[in-house]
């Protein structure tokens, strides 16, 4: 038997690579409804049905119909032809999935970029929270974020603004770690993402010829004192202390927010102030770098936030 109706309730759904989250969120982005699937992959008919079977689930258990939904998308949606292009979802590259969801799902939607969204989340009731600006950036399968101006998420032009991750690594960078230019899924090389994501941590160690199948195995080698692993560590740490000093140059956030599965990574927060330290000029301050208040849940929380407050987008 349904729950008694929950009047005041939006969802948000984040979508991943590997998992869709979809939680129901109060005026006080309070969780009263979480539920997790697996991304189908490699099916664009399959992603739409389970999308709508996800947002009938919790209708039928919270009682609702017609409940506005903010929708976190992973890549970016051409502004002109409303297609989409995600690196980390290919089954929607080439896709209009927000008019497809428009008819699928038959009630109010707001869309956003999945990295974006955590952003936003962070910057209310997050690690952001009271900072003037702030930087979500995510380190995970990929690598990307969103930028929040007095918790305002600003989008850009082309709604691509944060997408810091396919920046390219500087060539005296890879030379210096004599590293391959690497292909990208977005179709640039040598692209950020590459290298300092989750995944291009374990591409570092595989290129000195290391045999972990993720970063919680190169990680967890390092810390065993195994050579390949910890030089795989120290190449990250430069790369990503280089990344992260272009985005305080570019603009020079009140703090930064890690997200991803890299931002479980404790150490990680005492070493990169140096990092990042070591590419900037004499005289700039490294802002706070903190973890996430929500961790992987602030997609969906963000996405929520759409669905509540859409003129924050």
């Amino acid at each position: 038997m349904a729950d008694a109706p929950h009047p005041e309730i939006r969802y948000g759904i984040d979508i991943g690579g590997t998992k869709i989250e979809l939680v129901a969120c109060d005026a006080a982005l309070e969780v009263r409804y979480r539920r997790r699937i697996a991304t189908p992959q490699g099916d664009y008919a399959g992603f739409l049905a389970a999308l709508q079977a996800l947002a009938a689930d919790a209708d039928a258990e919270l009682g609702q119909t017609d409940t506005a939904i903010g929708i976190a998308l992973p890549g970016v949606r051409d502004r002109r032809s409303g297609r989409q292009l995600s690196a980390n979802v290919p089954a929607l590259t080439g896709h209009s999935v927000a008019a497809d969801l428009r008819a699928r799902l038959c009630r109010p939607l707001h869309f956003g970029n999945d990295l974006q969204c955590f952003a936003l989340s962070e910057a209310h009731g997050g690690a952001a929270e009271g900072y003037p600006s702030m930087f979500g950036a995510i380190l995970g399968t990929g690598a990307g974020g969103g930028y929040c101006l007095h918790g305002q998420l600003v989008a850009g032009f082309n709604g691509l603004a944060g997408e810091w991750g396919h920046w390219s690594v500087p060539a005296h960078l890879l030379q210096r770690y004599e590293l391959p230019v690497l292909d990208c899924a977005c179709g640039l090389r040598g692209c950020v993402e590459r290298y300092v994501s989750g995944s291009g941590l374990v591409a570092l160690h595989r290129h000195l010829h290391g045999e972990a199948a993720d970063a919680g195995a190169v990680i967890a080698q390092a810390e065993a004192g195994d050579a390949r692993a910890r030089r795989a560590l120290a190449i990250h740490l430069d790369l990503l202390g280089h990344s992260l000093a272009a985005l305080v140059l570019l603009l020079d956030p009140h703090v930064i927010v890690l997200g991803g599965g890299l931002s479980q990574h404790a150490p990680l927060y005492a070493a990169l102030p140096a990092a990042v330290a070591a590419h900037l000029f004499d005289g700039v301050q490294v802002p706070p770098v903190v973890p996430p208040r929500f961790g992987d849940a602030g997609g969906a929380r963000g996405a929520a936030l759409l669905a509540w407050r859409p003129a924050l987008s």
